[in-house]
């Protein structure tokens, strides 16, 4: 890498060593919350209660000096509570729209799956079409522009489930599962120390290192047997013996997907060329979601990601 990428690199080191600061045993998650600034896609994380969730994407915000709003999804949320809204102003004696939480340069939205239908198509245009509509008024969102969604996978009262389409907006669905008892006791010492010191806040990121780091990482070398490859993995979903198990596979979104996140990997490896281990690495993040099982499948205790899996173990590299 040259002097201005080694630049570059160093601002996602500073967001990747805050975020390792607060977070234990989250290595996965952090190198995903990186992954999903460095390629602008948007990220869905799936967990129990208490999983740090919420914690991530708030050091993420703490690390960046772009607009950053929070989102607690309710079922009686409104879309102008997330859009904006116009108001009357009598002493011009018109309308004015007044931005929402949605027009910030990071945007957490808690709960994503409490959010009914409508608000849920409203977030859709915007992490779609980095804009959001109002009467007739098209407004453009700022860049960088990333949406991390959070959702509880043990609650069902009260909540609406995204609809495929929406899933498939986002660049990587990351699952978390509860850590061991080592993992958990660091977990207990590292909020104890926190509440008898006073934490410090790295050089913050600015939207324009962002956008430079964004453009050193799609920069990065793909060669064509490794998109060979990537294609290759996106239409086995679509043959048998896989098909069989699947009423809807992989778009070619997933393809585009898959290949900006191996490439944003690869850039925070340090190199210039993705590798099959790239692709292998963030295959089931970036493809799972994108996938409807049938539901003999289902039945059977088959998911997609066990699928994506076969498909990684069947599949040759090169």
């Amino acid at each position: 890498m040259d002097a201005t990428t080694n630049a570059d690199a160093a601002g996602i080191a500073t967001l990747g060593g805050h975020l390792a600061q607060g977070l234990i045993g989250h290595e996965v998650l952090i190198e995903r919350l990186l992954i999903g600034v460095l390629a602008g896609g948007h990220l869905l994380i799936e967990g129990a209660p208490g999983l740090a969730k919420t914690r991530a994407v708030k050091r993420l915000a703490e690390a960046m000096t772009g607009g950053f709003a929070r989102i607690q999804c309710t079922p009686d949320l409104m879309p102008s509570d997330l859009t904006g809204t116009p108001v009357f102003r009598p002493q011009t004696g018109e309308f004015e729209f007044v931005p929402g939480p949605v027009f910030h340069n990071l945007v957490l939205v808690d709960e994503i799956n409490r959010a009914p239908p409508k608000v849920q198509s409203a977030l859709l245009e915007a992490m779609a079409e980095g804009q959001v509509t109002s009467g007739n008024q098209t407004m453009p969102l700022p860049d960088p522009f990333l949406v991390v969604a959070t959702q509880n996978p043990i609650e069902h009262d009260g909540t609406f489930p995204l609809p495929e389409a929406q899933l498939d907006r986002f660049l990587m669905h990351v699952v978390l599962g509860l850590p061991d008892a080592g993992t958990e006791r660091r977990i207990l010492d590292l909020v104890e120390a926190e509440g008898q010191t006073v934490g410090t806040i790295p050089t913050r990121v600015t939207p324009e290192d962002v956008r430079a780091a964004r453009k050193a990482a799609m920069a990065v070398h793909l060669s064509s047997p490794l998109r060979d490859y990537i294609v290759r993995l996106v239409t086995a979903t679509r043959a048998d013996p896989f098909a069989q198990d699947i009423d809807h596979p992989v778009s070619p979104r997933g393809s585009l997907a898959l290949a900006a996140a191996a490439k944003a990997r690869a850039f925070l490896k340090g190199r210039d060329f993705a590798l099959p281990e790239d692709v292998a690495e963030v295959a089931p993040d970036a493809l799972a979601h994108r996938i409807v099982m049938t539901w003999r499948a289902v039945a059977e205790g088959r998911n997609a990601r066990m699928l994506i899996a076969d498909v990684l173990e069947t599949v040759e590299a090169l």
